[in-house]
């Protein structure tokens, strides 16, 4: 049963990315009402979706096209969608706080993540980062310190990414601050590091980040971004640290307006490429450079 609120406590099925054709049993649909509600269940045979605008049998759902019109029994109308990336996280359970999808597509442009990436994640929290790597086709390897957040974590990627995609993830139990292994198959592509003390893994990144690699470091603090700066020094270019500000707009006809509510701060991403400690200095001018030379040259 769902309350008047949305949410999502029923979705716990099988992905729904990328599925063509009717709802099927244990599919996610998300149910959009005409103001813009949103919920994400899970489907049933006999499942019913009750709020205080009445009753939605799953059986109407079941074998409908994605855009199918519903009507619950006391006439309130909703669209039947496949749920988005957003949705997903934005509704997900969750154990540790999700990232949010302003900053997630962040991540993954700055960490330039593609089909085939192999990706270290330290601090797998809900599992929603790793959700969006491995749907852009990466090979994701998450350290997480807590079983709790771990194991939902597990869930909502088997859920959410789907058992061919969930193949290419693995998280385990583990402290990121000890000295991370490097893989029989040589350093990662790239490394996302969501942790309160990021820095004291982006110092080992020399060690387990291959040359061309990307490091991308999520922190709420603005000193936190500083000390991994301070750890970007000789070997590291294009570093560079920002962060994502989310504002809507009322469209309404003629009436046009930003909305009085955004997505303001949430995090800093800190982003840098290591290309090695044998970078001749005098190479590349010093805005590129990470701790090396910031003075700007007219």
């Amino acid at each position: 049963m769902c309350g008047s609120r949305p949410r999502s406590a029923l979705a716990t099925g099988p992905a729904s990315v990328s599925v063509r054709g009717g709802f099927a049993v244990g599919d996610v649909v998300m149910l959009l009402d005409g103001r813009g509600r949103r919920w994400l269940v899970t489907l049933s045979e006999d499942g019913e979706f009750h709020t205080h605008r009445g009753v939605l049998a799953h059986a109407a759902i079941l074998g409908a096209p994605e855009g199918a019109r519903l009507t619950s029994s006391l006439g309130s109308h909703y669209v039947a969608l496949r749920p988005s990336l957003e949705d997903v996280v934005l509704h997900m359970p969750r154990g540790a706080q999700v990232i949010y999808p302003k900053d997630l597509g962040a991540i993954t442009m700055l960490a330039d993540v593609a089909p085939g990436s192999r990706v270290l994640e330290t601090g797998v929290g809900s599992g929603a980062l790793s959700i969006a790597l491995l749907r852009l086709g990466a090979r994701v390897s998450g350290i997480e310190v807590r079983e709790d957040f771990a194991a939902r974590a597990r869930a909502n990627v088997r859920s959410h990414a789907g058992a061919a995609l969930a193949a290419n993830w693995e998280a385990r139990i583990g402290d990121a601050y000890e000295p991370i292994a490097t893989p029989p198959e040589g350093p990662w592509d790239r490394v996302v590091l969501d942790i309160p003390e990021p820095w004291r893994v982006s110092v080992q990144a020399p060690q387990i980040l291959r040359e061309g690699g990307t490091l991308v470091a999520y922190t709420p603090s603005i000193l936190q971004a500083m000390q991994v700066r301070d750890t970007m020094g000789r070997g590291w270019v294009d570093v560079r640290t920002l962060e994502v500000l989310h504002r809507t707009w009322h469209v309404e006809g003629r009436a046009v307006r930003p909305d009085h509510r955004m997505v303001a701060h949430t995090a800093f991403l800190t982003a840098g490429r290591w290309i090695g400690s044998g970078l001749d200095e005098d190479a590349l001018p010093g805005t590129l450079l990470g701790g090396l030379d910031d003075r700007v040259e007219e």
